[in-house]
């Protein structure tokens, strides 16, 4: 008897702290002229879908989303060829729930400019982020160890230095 009652609580425990499955989540989006927008995980789900391997502390995952580029050309983000002169001083700032931040180059999430791709990451292992990761995951192809894998994304702005 006691097997199950424990099945059980793992059982709800899991659900518990999975990520939401609808879009009552959001990530908020704003670029350089004063552009807002949201991001659904619907919306992250219609776009160009990429996969991307990493390992984090010893253990390889399977991360899904979409490139940081195609959800930050909901504000008007340049890309590929646009991203010259004045341009090259954009920087991406994602930020967490928790207070965690993180600053990325324009230029370097650009699949124009570098092959190691950047993308907003809502699935992992085939299964939905859980509370602790989403429900959305930031996810820096090639990084070495993966202080920038910001997870529970709250906003993403553009923002340019001068």
């Amino acid at each position: 008897m006691r097997p199950a009652i424990a099945l059980i609580v793992v059982m709800f425990l899991s659900s518990s702290v999975a990520a939401p499955a609808d879009n009552s989540v959001s990530v908020a989006l704003a670029g350089l002229d004063g552009q807002q927008s949201t991001l659904t995980l619907s919306e992250l789900d219609a776009l160009p879908r990429v996969k991307i391997t990493t390992n984090e502390h010893g253990t390889q995952h399977v991360f899904e989303g979409a490139l940081l580029g195609d959800v930050l050309a909901k504000v008007g983000a340049p890309a590929g060829k646009a991203i010259r002169g004045i341009e090259l001083t954009n920087v991406v700032l994602i930020e967490a729930r928790d207070g965690y931040k993180v600053a990325l180059d324009l230029a370097g999430t650009d699949a124009a400019t570098r092959k190691d791709r950047v993308i907003v990451a809502n699935r992992m292992d085939g299964s939905s982020l859980d509370a602790s990761r989403g429900p959305f995951q930031l996810i820096v192809e090639g990084d070495l160890r993966p202080a920038r894998a910001i997870r529970m994304i709250s906003a993403i702005r553009i923002l340019r230095l001068r």
